[in-house]
């Protein structure tokens, strides 16, 4: 039986019904979030105690990680471990350094000056899951473009299990230089981020992926304070040709598919010919086979590949059509004229070209950001960077010449909008 369903060639009104992701509707969820939601802002800390020691089994003495459980876990991290983590740093630290601007400073006429102050936001939220892995790459990616745009306060959230919240968490919060871990994780977390409690401070915007409850809270959130965006379950498409390995196809696959039960794969082949694409399809299908023998978590990939699919298509034309129709989270293009096929994406959180650039690399330590738009919000979204920690301010000078210049236009459209004290404010500096 094939481990991805193959259609060939599909018209554009055959695939689109089968791009669609799994999408949760859970009433229970919603039901739970907001109750949850609702007694951290009534009760606050006490809140947040009791529901560690009911999901977390945390009998915890402080919400937060003491100095003391830094330094035991900076001990219990193996030095090859701590170096991958730092070559990770140097990375992601450059390219987001990078990404710095200065806001324009522009003379649109005579007396009129203006420009943009960029400023960091001053509080933010990373929530770090401690679900079926530890995220400690999260901490990267969201801590260093904080850190870099100038956040003053950055209050990282993450279950702590059994009181213990893992060590590689924490030593690489502290290598990035996160202020607080709050040792709590769940939609307990994003409310107390979001509404603040005796001990949480009350954070400017929040970060970080999670569960349907996380997700859902978020969501709640966003009507408080701003939130990075609501990530859906991850997502990959890998386009190929006959020049792309197999083996390197199928691989870049199952990384995406052993994220969770949810997780969707697409595979894309563009082939001469319906024969050529069919022996493709096959490759791909052995080594995915081969691999799945070798591998963990098939309680994970295999329902994601359940629900993902296989395409074949004859130009790119109509690679590059189901692409933006799909609007993935990941997009590898291994195609011996990748190029050629990016300069038409217009929707994707992030792209990984050739045969030696697989998505765990953007995962882990290339310099890219992993945390990303799915659900096909790519279309409109893009993925964190510096930006999405910093906001920009209009700022505008007119001088008495320039107002002089500009008042007769002001005085126009406001008495034509019956605004009259807007064209007021213009006339007396006339005089």
């Amino acid at each position: 039986m094939a481990l991805i369903k193959y259609f060939k060639n599909p018209k554009k009104i055959e695939y689109l019904p089968l791009l669609e992701r799994i999408q949760s509707d859970d009433e229970q969820v919603k039901s739970a979030v907001m109750s949850i939601m609702e007694d951290v802002k009534k009760n606050g800390d006490k809140a947040l105690f009791e529901y560690e020691r009911r999901f977390d089994g945390s009998d915890l003495t402080s919400l937060f990680v003491s100095e003391e459980e830094f330094i035991e876990a900076e001990k219990s991290v193996d030095d090859e471990l701590k170096a991958a983590i730092d070559r990770a740093y140097k990375n992601i630290y450059t390219f987001h350094e990078k990404q710095k601007t200065n806001g324009e400073d522009v003379e649109t006429e005579k007396g009129v000056r203006c420009f943009r102050k960029v400023v960091p936001i001053s509080r933010v939220g990373l929530y770090i899951p401690g679900g079926t892995a530890p995220l400690f790459s999260t901490v990267l990616m969201l801590s260093i473009p904080a850190k870099v745009a100038g956040c003053k306060k950055i209050t990282l959230a993450t279950p702590a299990r059994g009181g213990k919240v893992n060590p590689v968490v924490l030593y690489t919060a502290k290598r990035c230089g996160v202020d607080r871990v709050l040792k709590c994780g769940g939609s307990q977390a994003i409310a107390a981020l979001c509404y603040g409690t005796e001990s949480v401070e009350k954070v400017d915007k929040i970060f970080g992926p999670g569960n349907r409850y996380v997700a859902f809270a978020k969501n709640i959130a966003s009507n408080v304070c701003a939130i990075d965006m609501v990530a859906g379950p991850s997502e990959v498409m890998v386009v190929c040709d006959e020049f792309a390995d197999p083996l390197f196809v199928a691989t870049d696959l199952l990384s995406q598919a052993e994220h969770g039960k949810d997780s969707q794969v697409m595979l894309v082949i563009k082939a001469k010919d319906s024969q050529m694409a069919d022996e493709i399809y096959s490759n791909v299908e052995k080594c995915l086979d081969e691999e799945l023998k070798k591998l963990g978590r098939k309680e994970f990939m295999l329902p994601s590949l359940s629900h993902s699919a296989a395409f074949s298509f004859f130009n790119n034309e109509d690679v590059i059509e189901i692409i933006n129709s799909y609007a993935p989270e990941h997009l590898i293009i291994n195609t011996q004229d990748p190029y050629e096929i990016l300069e038409g994406v217009e929707s994707a959180g992030s792209v990984f070209i050739g045969q030696y650039s697989p998505e765990s690399a953007g995962d882990y330590a290339s310099g890219t950001n992993h945390t990303l738009p799915t659900s096909g919000r790519a279309t409109s979204s893009s993925g964190v960077s510096l930006d999405s920690f910093i906001k920009k301010i209009t700022v505008q000078e007119l001088t008495k010449e320039g107002i002089k210049s500009l008042a007769p236009t002001i005085i126009k459209m406001a008495e034509a909008e019956e605004l009259t004290a807007h064209a007021e404010a213009a006339r007396v500096r006339m005089k």
